[in-house]
């Protein structure tokens, strides 16, 4: 079909007013934050989409889907329009980016039974609002609170700046609604656990957008205790000594709510004002005010057991203050975009893995060494560092984080500086055995690895894409390698 077939064929189904061809808005939806300097200078090296669709409801979803099917059209999912690591950017000449924002309703909030549902293009922000005034709250906290969207979220397998307490958003999820390529529409009914075959919620939570659309989520709900919340902050002698105390903590039965360990270059970034050029290492305990206490005790028991590699107290009253500046709007988002172009500089790339306690460290050292004295453009660089934010009982993730000067054309930047350093930081992963994608997903840019990420599990993998979009047209390049996509990798 000619690009104007199916734009005509889309606008009949749901309606002039909910499509979107304006050429600005198609450049836009052509990429994500991934690609975000090219994009900002005008000049992305993918095909620009097709159209832009706003369903309102399952059944639109259902029409377009099948349309799609049928013609073998690529989809892109979208709700929310944070996502990190190329999972919204396309790859085909013709594609539909099926956008979830207008399907915004919060349906029930459920007090009693401790959840809540919502459509996909319900912002966190907007429910996280409306329980608060019941003294309740969702437990996520990702830094794109305020404008992420559920269907996003749990697509994209999100995690919050809690999870050590409340857990990922796979922790979360009750029940969800989903749209298959061929039509169906598949609703998973909220209860606490059972015990009916393999947990089928599974199937959509990370799926990147590469099995179906999720039009509508039930997430749990928890009780809000902000007036007990108690902090932590201390310098330590470097990013060993602090994982030692983070593993201590959680394996004692500990859950803090926010368990981090941050490298001197990275600390910088956060805690100029009193980080000393040393490590920092922070805590939060929350909860009811039995809990919080028993928490903060585990905290100091931890850091007294490990004292030699503790350097001093940090006053809590600048943790908290920390904490009140996390997270980020779209207004951050356009000072930070126009920041790289009118200084040719990328601020805070971000490559996270996972690992267990006994490699985590050693991954760390070994990418530092590396990329200091492998990685060609090292000039360049204006910081690489990394924290540890999310703990689990059998290990914790690391983020590495790198800034640069960008000293080529901006078509070039992601091959010449970003993808040479997280070939890095991938491969030194896996090597150890590692995850290469604790959080963020794997979009497109990390594909080439998914193999060496599941090894022979990714057969799993493979067969549900078979059956469940046996054409291929959900957010091609997500997930899966394809050799084709190479020119826009490299």
């Amino acid at each position: 079909m000619t690009n104007e077939q199916i734009i005509e064929q889309i606008k009949n189904m749901i309606g002039e007013s909910q499509i979107n061809i304006d050429p600005d808005a198609l450049y836009d939806g052509a990429s994500d934050r991934y690609n975000k300097y090219a994009k900002a200078k005008g000049v992305l090296p993918v095909p620009i989409p097709t159209i832009i669709a706003y369903p309102k409801n399952p059944e639109e979803v259902k029409q377009i889907l099948e349309f799609a099917n049928k013609e073998k059209i690529n989809v892109i999912p979208r709700s929310g329009k944070t996502a990190t690591e190329g999972g919204l950017e396309n790859w085909k000449d013709q594609a539909i980016i099926l956008d979830g924002s207008r399907m915004n309703k919060i349906i029930k909030i459920d007090e009693y039974n401790m959840q809540a549902t919502v459509q996909c293009g319900v912002k966190l922000q907007d429910l996280e609002n409306e329980v608060r005034k019941m003294g309740l709250t969702t437990g996520h906290s990702p830094q794109s609170k305020p404008i992420a969207q559920f269907g996003g979220l749990v697509a994209t397998r999100s995690i919050g700046q809690f999870s050590t307490l409340y857990g990922g958003i796979e922790d979360m999820v009750v029940g969800l609604e989903c749209v298959f390529p061929n039509g169906h529409i598949a609703k998973i009914k909220n209860v606490p656990r059972r015990s009916g075959g393999p947990d089928i919620r599974h199937i959509m939570i990370g799926n990147e957008g590469t099995l179906g659309f999720i039009t509508e989520v039930t997430i749990k709900l928890f009780k809000y205790y902000p007036e007990n919340n108690q902090f932590h902050g201390y310098l330590v002698k470097d990013i060993e000594a602090g994982m030692k105390v983070l593993r201590e903590v959680v394996v004692n039965g500990y859950r803090p709510s926010v368990a981090r360990v941050y490298s001197e270059e990275d600390a910088a970034q956060h805690f100029y004002h009193f980080y000393d050029n040393k490590c920092v290492l922070l805590f939060m305990a929350e909860g009811p005010k039995g809990i919080a206490e028993a928490t903060s005790h585990g905290i100091k028991e931890a850091v007294e057991k490990f004292k030699d590699g503790i350097i001093k107290r940090v006053d809590d009253k600048l943790i908290e203050d920390w904490f009140g500046h996390l997270n980020w709007s779209q207004d951050n988002i356009d000072d930070e975009i126009k920041g790289m172009i009118e200084n040719d500089t990328h601020a805070g790339f971000t490559t996270e893995v996972s690992a267990n306690w006994t490699e985590i460290v050693q991954i760390y050292y070994n990418v530092m060494n590396r990329i200091r004295t492998e990685f060609d453009r090292a000039d360049d660089l204006t910081m690489l560092g990394g924290h540890s934010s999310h703990s689990y009982i059998n290990g914790t993730n690391m983020y590495f984080v790198y800034n640069y000067e960008i000293n080529c054309e901006p078509e070039d930047e992601l091959r010449i500086y970003h993808h040479p350093i997280q070939r890095i930081i991938v491969e030194e992963t896996l090597k150890l055995g590692g995850s290469m994608c604790h959080h963020h997903g794997i979009g497109k840019y990390r594909n080439q690895w998914t193999k060496d990420e599941h090894t022979s599990a990714l057969f799993m993998l493979e067969k549900l894409k078979e059956a469940f979009d046996p054409n291929d047209i959900m957010n091609y390049g997500n997930i899966f390698y394809k050799e084709e996509g190479k020119k826009y990798q490299n």
